[in-house]
């Protein structure tokens, strides 16, 4: 090899929230979802062959920050993200997230990708395919209980997977409930603003609750339930915040994503150690029973799990690839020699190497991400 040749050029495929916005826009939505749910249910259905552990979480007054690892023999991922709840007050979001994915037998880093937009639409994915595993196949209206960020997503999965027709809403903040009316006036949806969590609830096959609610909440009764009701309980997701009253996990079927997780983060955290609950991907490998009949409460306490944001990513750097959205990005030094790395500075002529970076949009999207 001659002196100063690169020996490998390492380039990294870098999506902003731009690039995904370009992605689901050109696809469509309901496109997005509908992929999302193959690709979850695929990698569930690989259980077996995921190294998998609970997510680490560092915690602060104001909320917290994870991190999300999960791999199996080919590629290695992780997502950082945050929960702050008082964000909105200071114009941020209250989750903010990245994620990567690596190669396994080298390390070399694949993606590195944003996952705020993308969180929300693989949690919403989630739900729906939880949902059609365990919610009846007639449910035609649902309560969406918290209108925030993610809510829109979690209406418009259920309306294109599960063929909800009819949203009954609620937040104790009016404007994040007229938001997302605006946002979803334009969908083939029926839409109702209510005054209560109980008038909302009151009439759904399946409630969503999703709420930035601290500490134990109790934002769903007991009381409120009907028979065949499915609970999709997503905004119970780390210790000390829950949002369900506790008997409701003892009036129906409970089904979880990781149950070492979910036992510490999700409504689970309040029944006794040994209370039952089965793990959705047994459910969708047939090794378990979902819904026995009409007339079964069932209930999905979602925290969101490192499994899913692999899909998700997948799904993402493969569909950046068709279109040829987002940026090759040089992070790792690229050298002559790979044992030679303080030779990148290159010292005696005060001229670092330069990274090789390259755009991957075509020009199209270069004027649609600006």
């Amino acid at each position: 090899m001659k002196t100063g040749q690169v020996s490998h050029r390492i380039q990294t495929l870098f999506l902003s929230a731009q690039d995904v916005a370009v992605i689901v826009r050109r696809k469509g939505l309901e496109f997005c979802f509908s992929q999302l749910v193959d690709v979850m249910r695929a990698d569930f259905l690989r259980w077996a062959d995921f190294d998998k552990s609970a997510r680490v979480a560092r915690y602060s007054p104001n909320g917290v920050i994870e991190l999300m690892p999960i791999a199996d023999s080919k590629t290695y991922s992780f997502k950082y993200v945050n929960g702050h709840p008082l964000n909105t007050q200071l114009g941020l979001p209250t989750v903010m997230a990245f994620g990567v994915l690596a190669d396994m037998n080298t390390g070399t880093l694949e993606l590195i990708s944003e996952l705020t937009l993308t969180t929300a639409l693989r949690t919403a994915a989630a739900s729906a395919l939880a949902a059609r595993a365990l919610a009846r196949p007639d449910c035609r209206s649902m309560a969406l209980i918290g209108n925030g960020a993610q809510s829109e997503f979690q209406a418009l999965a259920f309306h294109y997977l599960l063929g909800i027709r009819e949203l009954r809403l609620f937040d104790p903040d009016v404007e994040a409930t007229r938001k997302l009316m605006r946002n979803l006036q334009a969908f083939d949806l029926g839409l109702t603003a209510c005054d209560s969590v109980g008038e909302a609830v009151r009439g759904a096959d399946i409630v969503t609750t999703i709420t930035a609610h601290s500490g134990l909440a109790e934002v769903l009764d007991a009381e409120m339930l009907d028979a065949g009701m499915h609970i999709n309980a997503v905004g119970g997701d780390s210790p000390g915040k829950t949002e369900l009253d506790p008997s409701i996990l003892r009036r129906g079927q409970v089904f979880v994503e990781y149950e070492p997780q979910t036992r510490a983060e999700g409504e689970l955290q309040r029944q006794p150690g040994d209370f039952a609950v089965t793990e959705l991907w047994r459910v969708l490998a047939g090794q378990a029973k979902g819904r026995v009949d009409a007339q079964q409460i069932t209930i999905f306490d979602s925290v969101g799990f490192a499994l899913e944001d692999y899909s998700a990513l997948r799904l993402m750097r493969d569909l950046a690839r068709e279109l040829e959205v987002g940026q090759a990005i040089g992070i790792v030094p690229e050298l002559a020699d790979p044992k030679d790395l303080f030779g990148y500075l290159n010292l005696l002529n005060n001229e670092p190497q330069r990274a090789y970076i390259g755009p991957l949009c075509s020009q199209t999207e270069k004027e649609v991400c600006g």
